[in-house]
This record gives structure tokens, sequence and C-alpha cells, in this order.
């Protein structure tokens, strides 16, 4: 008799939010809808923890008026998909987004220890297809900032699409976000004394 296959029930983000309001799913699971899978999130090691606090520190202060910085908090990108990213700066005020989730952000920041490939691949594919403009991994085992620019379709990428542009900076460099390109953030800030565990 042929073995059948294993088959997996992916959910909508209407669904996960239903879990989430019925408090079957709550803070402590840590857990992040992508593509239709729920995913849980990459643990916050101290080094990872503060690296989240420096990124948000560096980002608050480019960004003023109009904007918000929020720091692990979810955007409904699509109809299967909330992520919950390190760092994630969108428009508008946070009371904006008392009834609902922001469904765009105009930059994303992950802050990966031990998941950069997962970040770089599935991560990336994902908010390339969601259109985000500027994706930043700190990626903190390597003591480097990747940043990720200009989605284009790819169908071999996980989501079928990928970052046509990716550049990796050292601590001696310095990145301007798109949505604010006359600010000039020092990598340095956010990767200053970076231990790995």
């Amino acid at each position: 008799m042929a073995e059948a296959p294993v088959q997996h029930r992916r959910w909508t983000r209407a669904e996960y939010d239903r879990l989430v309001e019925a408090d079957f799913l709550g803070p402590d699971d840590k857990i992040e809808l992508l593509g239709g899978y729920m995913i849980v999130r990459e643990p916050k090691a101290p080094s990872r923890a503060a690296c989240i606090s420096r990124v948000y520190r560096a980002l608050a202060d480019v960004f003023g008026d109009g904007w918000h910085v929020r720091s692990v908090a979810p955007v409904a990108l699509d109809d299967d998909s909330e992520p919950e990213p390190a760092i994630c700066v969108v428009p508008g005020d946070p009371m904006d987004y008392v009834d609902a989730h922001p469904a765009r952000a105009e930059l994303i920041v992950e802050a990966s220890l031990a998941r950069v490939a997962f970040d770089r691949e599935h991560k990336g594919s994902l908010y390339a297809r969601a259109r985000i403009a500027d994706y930043w991994i700190v990626n903190l085992p390597d003591k480097r900032l990747e940043v990720y620019r200009e989605p284009i379709p790819d169908v071999a990428a996980p989501f079928g699409w990928r970052y046509g542009s990716a550049i990796s900076l050292g601590s001696d460099k310095v990145v301007s976000p798109l949505a604010a390109p006359a600010a000039s953030i020092a990598v340095a800030d956010l990767l200053s004394r970076v231990r790995t565990p």
C-alpha cells in the first residue's frame, strides 16, 4: 500500500487573528504567520534584545513626526502573512493603528542571531512579495548590516519574489533609509558591543 503524503493545514490571517482574539494564542506563544504557516519567532537572547533596542533608538531619532517606529509588532502584509519584525517604520501615529495592524511599512528590520539564512531567504522573499522597498538584516554573528532593496519576481524564491539589490555593510559604514534619504545612521551604532553566544 502506498504511503499517503503528509498534508499541511495553512491558516489565513483572519483565522490567525481570531486565535489571538480568543486568547488561544498569546504573547508567550511567540508565533507569527508567514505564508499561511505559524512559525515560532526567534528567541530574544540578550544580545538580540539589546540590538533591537539600539535599532529602535537609531530609527526613532531619524524618523520624526508623521512616522511610527514599532518594535516586535505585527504587520498585516496580506491574507496569509502577519509577521512581527524586530522593527518596522510605518507612516502616521500609534493611534492610527488602534483598530488594525498596519498593512504597509516603509522599512522593516530584522535582528538575526540564529536565523540569518531564514531571514534572508524566507522573510526576504515574503517582504519582497509585499513590495517592502527597504529591508535590513542586522546580522549579529557576522557583525554586518545587510540592506535589501528593489523587489523583483523570482519563481525560485520561497514566495516568488526576492530583492534585486543586496549590500552588506561593516561597522565603518553609514546607511540611509529610503524613506529618510537625508538621514545618516552609523552601522556601528546598530552593531556596537555585539556578542555572539
